[in-house]
């Protein structure tokens, strides 16, 4: 397994140690458990307004080649309807202040959320970063919304999902 990427960590919560933090959920996980670092239980309702949890701790990953991606834990996701209220949190390589996390219920309706003091729920995924060189094309003739930049293989002109269902 290659290792070519050190982060240093700086513990802003000494709970996250009792915790087990830091861990990945298994040998082959790709994602860094995130706790909530809250000082008492938080209740998100339905629907309602996204709540910023510290997670404890400022990371240093420093490498413009690599950056850092904050997900929801799939099964509180999709069980729970625990999500970010930002999609997906990216940490930049020149980030160094304190990781939070916005923490969303995104049920319609029926009971809150309730998140717990060291809960695990999020985490951080570790990824490389590609910068490609942009070449910018002037318009020939104003284009319609039908009108697509041709791309090698000839899509585009469809949108969302333009490859079909088969």
């Amino acid at each position: 397994m290659s290792r070519d990427l050190s982060v240093e960590i700086r513990l802003l919560d000494a709970r996250l140690a009792g915790w087990g933090f830091p861990r990945w959920g298994s040998a082959d996980a790709a994602g860094l458990d995130l706790h909530a670092c809250l000082d008492a239980a938080l209740d998100l309702p339905p629907q309602g307004p996204p709540a910023l949890i510290p997670a404890g701790f400022t990371l240093a990953i420093g490498d413009p080649a690599w950056c850092g991606l904050i997900f929801p834990r799939s099964g509180l996701g999709h069980r729970e309807g625990l999500v970010l209220g930002n999609g997906t949190g990216v940490i930049d390589a020149d980030y160094a202040g304190p990781l939070l996390i916005s923490a969303w219920n995104r049920n319609p309706g029926g009971a809150g959320i309730r998140i717990e003091p060291g809960d695990r729920i999020a985490q951080l995924v570790f990824t490389r970063v590609t910068r490609p060189t942009l070449t910018v094309k002037a318009a020939e003739a104003p284009r319609t919304e039908d009108q697509a930049v041709e791309a090698p293989g000839g899509r585009g002109s469809g949108g969302f999902g333009s490859t079909g269902r088969r």
